[in-house]
C-alpha cells in the first residue's frame, strides 16, 4: 500500500514539466539538488530535506516507493452529498422495495452526509427536508426544460430562506471544519431546505418515504406510465450544481422503466410500441434516440463540469433507456446496475455494497479526481479510454498524430473514484528514426492523480514507471515483457471504443489484422510452413483471448439488447485487468466425485454427466449438473445419510459460488441449470465450440455434448491464424 505523506509533494521548476520527486530522480544529497529525469531540470531540494543522506531518504526517494500518497494541507472539503432521485411510476411492492433501501442507506451514510429526495412520475417532486413540523415539495412540470437559472428562481436557491448548507456543514462536520478555501456559495442557502445532513433529517426523510404513494396520474391498461426521467435528472444536476459545484456530490437515479414524456423521451406511451433493438439503431429507425441521445448528454456535460457523478439503478423486465442515457454515467464516471426488479438480490446486495467502508470507518467512494500524464520525449500521450471527461490540457506530452479514446490532451477529469477505478492510458513512441534511441537507456511515465477523500482531505496520488528500450530487432527481450493479459483488456477497450463509430464486423476484421501483425512478428516460425508456427508462452494464450473476445456480448450484439450492451461495455471500461480478461474469457470449474476441484478448458467438451460446471462471467455465475448428476440429485440421493459424498458434491460448487457473490460489484447474477435444461444456454453461448451439430451428424463426438452452431472453433480459427501468419505474401 502507498504510504501517506502529510505535506505538498516537491516538483519540478520546469517551465512545461512539473514532475513530481520520484525515485527515478537522480539526488545529490552533499548539494542537496535533483535532477528530474523528464525533463533534466536541476532543482534544488526544499529545507525540510536538509538532513537527507544515502541512509536516510524521504519516502518518495525509496525505490520501493514508486507509488506514493500525499495529504495536501488544506481544509476540509464540506460532507459529500447523495441526491436520491426515485421513479414513482413502478409498481406499489417494487416502489416500497426501494423506499426501504433508501432509507436503510441512511443508516450505512456517514451522519454528517447530506441528502436530499426527488421524486418523480408525471411530475417532478423536490422535497423539503428542513421543515419536520410540515413536509413540503416544490412540483415541476415533467414536460418542461428549466435551464440552471430558472431552476434557482422556481426553487428560491440562494435567496434568504431556510438555514444554509455552509452553516449546517459546520455544525455537523468532523475534525473541525472551517470555512476559507472549502467555503460554499451563496445559493447553498436557499438549497439546504432541500439538502440537510442525515443528522438532523433522518426523521422527516424517512417519514416522506414511508408516506410516499405510487405516481397517481392515471394510465390506460394499453399505455405506459407517463415518465419524466430527464426533468428529474436535469433538476438534480440543475439543484447540486446550483450550489455544490467543486465539491463531492452523487445522485442516485432509481428507475424502474423507460423515459416516455420529452425531452428525453426514449418509446411511445402505447404498449405496443416496443423499445428499440440494435437493428432499429443501425437501421436509424428508432425515432427518439439521437434526440434523447443529446439530451442526456447535455446532462453529463453540466455534471462533468460541476464534477458531480451519476449512478443509474435501472430495475426492470423491459429496457429503461440506459443506452441513451450512458453518457451521464460513463462521462461522469457513475455506476451502471440493471436488474430484474428492485426485489432481486442484484439490486439489493449492490445497493448494500455500495455504500462500504474501509478499516477507518470511511466510504470507499473519492470525488472531484484528476489525471495527469507526464512522460519522457520519447513518448507521447494518444488517449485514455474509462470513466473519464478530456480536461483539454494540451502540453509537449501529447500526441499531434495518433488519437485513441479520448485524445489531445495530457489530462482528464474523473468526478467520481474508488479503488476499483482502471483507467486504460495509451501512448505513441515519437522519436526521429535518423537518431535511434540507444539500447538501455530509460523511458518514464508519472501518473498524478488529485482526488477528493471520502473523509473531506484532498490527496493526490503520484505513480512513477520507468522502462528500458531495446532495439526493435530484439525481439527475444521485447518478448519477455509482453503482458498478455493487460493487451488483451487494452485491445478490448480499443475495440469497444471503436463500435460507437463502426460497424462490428470492421472492428472485428481490425482486431484479426491486429492479431496477425503481431503472430508474424513475434511467433517462430518458417515461411509458408503453419506446422512450424510456435509462440512463446508470453503469447501463447493471447490468440484465445481475441477468440472470445471476437465471440462476446461487447461485439456481438445479437440477443442483447441496447441497455445491456451499454451496461456491459462500461465495466469492461472501468474494471481492472483481472476482471476485465473474466468478461473476456470466464473461467470454469469442475467438480466430480472422488477428485479435487480443478479448472477445465472453457470447451462444450468439459460438459460431462458426471460432471458438475461451475462458470465465472463475472456478470454471471452459473451452476450447471451434468445429465446423472441431476438425475441423481431428482431422485434424491443426496437426501440419504449412504451418500453424504454427494451432498458435499452438489453443496461445493454453490459454496464457492457464494464466495464469489460476496465480493462481486455489481452483484453478479446466479443461475441453476441442468445439463439440456433451458438455462444451459447461458453456458453453452461461452464454450468453444469444438464439437457442433455439423460433426455430430457425422459421427464424431458420440455420447458427448455439442452445441448447435454455425460459429468456427478455436482449432479452426488457430489454422486460419497460422496460414495467415507464416504466408510470406
Amino acid at each position: 500500500m502507498a504510504p501517506l505523506l502529510p505535506f505538498e509533494p516537491v516538483s519540478c521548476r520546469g517551465a512545461s514539466c512539473h514532475a513530481i520527486l520520484n525515485p527515478y530522480c537522480r539526488v545529490d544529497v552533499r548539494s542537496k539538488l535533483w535532477i528530474c529525469p523528464f525533463c533534466m531540470q536541476r532543482n534544488a531540494l526544499p529545507p525540510q530535506y536538509a538532513d537527507i543522506s544515502e541512509t536516510n531518504l524521504p519516502a518518495e526517494l525509496i525505490p520501493n516507493f514508486t507509488t506514493v500518497e500525499y495529504k495536501l494541507p488544506r481544509n476540509l472539503a464540506p460532507p459529500p452529498v447523495f441526491l436520491f432521485v426515485l421513479d414513482t411510476c413502478i409498481q406499489e411492492d417494487e416502489l416500497n422495495t426501494a423506499k426501504e433501501y433508501i432509507i436503510k442507506s441512511l443508516a450505512l451514510l456517514p451522519p454528517e452526509a447530506f441528502v436530499g429526495l426527488i421524486t418523480f412520475g408525471l411530475n417532478v417532486h423536490v422535497h423539503v427536508l428542513s421543515e419536520p413540523e410540515c413536509p413540503k415539495a416544490y412540483v415541476l412540470k415533467g414536460s418542461k426544460e428549466y435551464t440552471v437559472q430558472r431552476l434557482a428562481e422556481l426553487l428560491s436557491i440562494g435567496s434568504a430562506g431556510g438555514r444554509g448548507i455552509a452553516s449546517s456543514v459546520r455544525a455537523s462536520a468532523p475534525n473541525g471544519y472551517s470555512g476559507g478555501q472549502a467555503a460554499l456559495p451563496e445559493a447553498a442557502v436557499g438549497a439546504a431546505r432541500f439538502l440537510q445532513p442525515i443528522s438532523e433529517c433522518e426523521f422527516v426523510l424517512t417519514s416522506i418515504l414511508e408516506d410516499l404513494n405510487k405516481d397517481s396520474w392515471p394510465v390506460a391498461s394499453t399505455h405506459r406510465p407517463k415518465r419524466c426521467t430527464y426533468t428529474a435528472l436535469s433538476t438534480a444536476v440543475g439543484l447540486l450544481e446550483s450550489c455544490h459545484a467543486g465539491f463531492f456530490a452523487r445522485i442516485e437515479l432509481l428507475v424502474g422503466g423507460p423515459c416516455t414524456v420529452e425531452p428525453g423521451k426514449v418509446v411511445n406511451l402505447e404498449v405496443s410500441d416496443i423499445m428499440r433493438s440494435h437493428s432499429d439503431i443501425e437501421k436509424e429507425s428508432a425515432p427518439f434516440v439521437k434526440k434523447a441521445l443529446a439530451a442526456y448528454e447535455s446532462i453529463a456535460s453540466r455534471a462533468v463540469n460541476a464534477g458531480h457523478t451519476i449512478d443509474v439503478w435501472a430495475c426492470s423486465l423491459d429496457q429503461v433507456g440506459l443506452y441513451e442515457m450512458k453518457s451521464c454515467v460513463d462521462r461522469t464516471a457513475g455506476m451502471f446496475i440493471m436488474a430484474e426488479s428492485f426485489d432481486h438480490p442484484m439490486f439489493k446486495r449492490s445497493f448494500e455494497m455500495f455504500f462500504a467502508r474501509d478499516e477507518n470507518d470511511q466510504l470507499l467512494l473519492g470525488a472531484q479526481a484528476s489525471l495527469d500524464v507526464l512522460t519522457s520525449r520519447e513518448l507521447k500521450v494518444a488517449g485514455a479510454i474509462g470513466p473519464v471527461a478530456s480536461l483539454n490540457k494540451s502540453t509537449a506530452c501529447v500526441s499531434q498524430e495518433l488519437e485513441i479514446g479520448i485524445g489531445g490532451t495530457s489530462a482528464w477529469r474523473i468526478c467520481g473514484i474508488d479503488p476499483s477505478t482502471t483507467l486504460s492510458i495509451y501512448f505513441e513512441i515519437v522519436n526521429n528514426h535518423n537518431q535511434p534511441i540507444p539500447d538501455g537507456q530509460y523511458r518514464y511515465v508519472q501518473f498524478v492523480t488529485k482526488y477528493m477523500h471520502a473523509s473531506g482531505e484532498y490527496r493526490q496520488r503520484v505513480s512513477t514507471v520507468a522502462g528500458r528500450w531495446t532495439d526493435g530487432s530484439n525481439i527475444a527481450e521485447i518478448s519477455a515483457g509482453f503482458d498478455q493479459e493487460a493487451a488483451a483488456v487494452l485491445l478490448a477497450r480499443m475495440a469497444v471504443y471503436r463500435t460507437e463509430n463502426e460497424e462490428s464486423g470492421d472492428v472485428m476484421r481490425w482486431i484479426d489484422r491486429m492479431l496477425i501483425r503481431l503472430c508474424a512478428r513475434f511467433a517462430e516460425y518458417q515461411k509458408d510452413s503453419p506446422e512450424s508456427f510456435a509462440l512463446s508462452p508470453n503469447f501463447s494464450l493471447y490468440p484465445q483471448f481475441m477468440f472470445n473476445l471476437r465471440r462476446s456480448q461487447f461485439l456481438v450484439v445479437f440477443n442483447s439488447s441496447p441497455d445491456e450492451t451499454a451496461y456491459y461495455r462500461s465495466y469492461l471500461n472501468r474494471e481492472n485487468t483481472l476482471n476485465g480478461l473474466l468478461m473476456i474469457q470466464p473461467t470454469v470449474m469442475a467438480y466430480s466425485l472422488g477428485t479435487s476441484p480443478s479448472p477445465v478448458l472453457l470447451d462444450v467438451s468439459s460438459i460431462k454427466p458426471d460432471r458438475i460446471l461451475l462458470l465465472d462471467t463475472f456478470f454471471y455465475v452459473i451452476y450447471f449438473c451434468g445429465e446423472t448428476i441431476a438425475e441423481w440429485r431428482n431422485a434424491g440421493y443426496h437426501e440419504d445419510p449412504k451418500h453424504m459424498n454427494f451432498k458435499a458434491l452438489l453443496q461445493a460448487p454453490k459454496d464457492d459460488a457464494a464466495s464469489i457473490l460476496e465480493e462481486r460489484f455489481p452483484f453478479a447474477r446466479y443461475i441453476e441449470s441442468d445439463q439440456g435444461g433451458s438455462q444451459a444456454r447461458f453456458l453453452l453461448a461461452k464454450l468453444n465450440p469444438s464439437v457442433n451439430h455439423h460433426a455430430a451428424g457425422d459421427g464424431y463426438g458420440t455420447g458427448e455434448s455439442f452445441i448447435f452452431t454455425d460459429d468456427v472453433s478455436l482449432e479452426v480459427f488457430m489454422e486460419h491464424l497460422k496460414k495467415l501468419s507464416v504466408s510470406s505474401q
